[in-house]
């Protein structure tokens, strides 16, 4: 995946991103690290369509602009998992029927108010299985703890049979045992399947732990990018010039 000098303004006149360029490589587990208000969402956003950059380009791994036709948007979307911070779950179905959610790209508007296929219920209970979770496909989500639920938000991404899963702060309400069982669950997955992971994160010692590569982001803008083991004290001051104190904590 690749962005070109990607700007994005708000109507409110806030520049979020500010000639932003980078390039993922495929299977990679890509972690982009910053403070709150830094450009990672919006980032994060441009990478599926939910955001449509003021200039610039994003092209997928074809070489194509996502958003060169709605046909290309839907196809990449299709192929491109999201995991949110507060978990996105509807509280009064069952984690089986949350991630069957990530299903409904694959048919029909009409077709999706229907009882999916038993295909469609093998890969989800398949998806929850590889996160722990089968015992509990049954199960309200909203009965479900924080970290469970989260690792049902990943199910669902991998539901999804995705090529690119976009994880936006997917630990940040968790303590740090949980965030550590959640991230492990996604790095192993992500490895085994040869998914593209780009996550967001604030806490600088599990971007060390789980990434291949980190991209500092500050400002709106890219202010570093290397390996976990090339980030010295003066990069990590360069990223968190302008944030709390308290950002720098697991």
């Amino acid at each position: 995946m690749r962005l070109a000098e990607i700007i994005v303004t708000y109507a409110n006149g806030v520049q979020a991103l500010k000639e932003v360029s980078v390039e993922i490589a495929q299977g990679s587990f890509c972690v982009l690290l910053g403070s709150s208000g830094a450009g990672k969402s919006t980032l994060l956003r441009c990478m599926n369509g939910l955001v449509i950059p003021s200039a610039g380009t994003v092209c997928d791994y074809s070489g194509q602009s996502i958003h060169a036709s709605r046909r290309r948007l839907r196809e990449h979307r299709q192929k491109t998992g999201m995991i949110f911070q507060q978990h996105h779950l509807i509280g009064r179905l069952s984690a089986l029927q949350n991630v069957l959610l990530g299903r409904l790209s694959y048919h029909g508007s009409l077709r999706a108010m229907l009882p999916l296929p038993r295909a469609d219920r093998i890969a989800a209970l398949e998806a929850l299985d590889r996160v722990g979770l089968l015992d509990r496909a049954l199960n309200r989500a909203d009965e479900l703890s924080g970290g469970q639920q989260q690792r049902v938000g990943i199910a669902r991404a991998l539901a999804q049979k995705p090529s690119i899963i976009l994880a936006d702060e997917p630990v940040a309400s968790l303590d740090p045992d949980t965030s550590v069982r959640v991230l492990s669950d996604l790095h192993r997955i992500c490895r085994e399947d040869g998914i593209t992971a780009i996550v967001s994160l604030h806490q600088v010692d599990l971007a060390q732990r789980f990434a291949d590569r980190i991209i500092g982001v500050s400002g709106g803008r890219i202010v570093s990018d290397g390996s976990p083991s090339d980030l010295p004290v003066e990069t990590i001051d360069r990223i968190y010039r302008n944030a709390p104190p308290e950002r720098l904590a697991a």
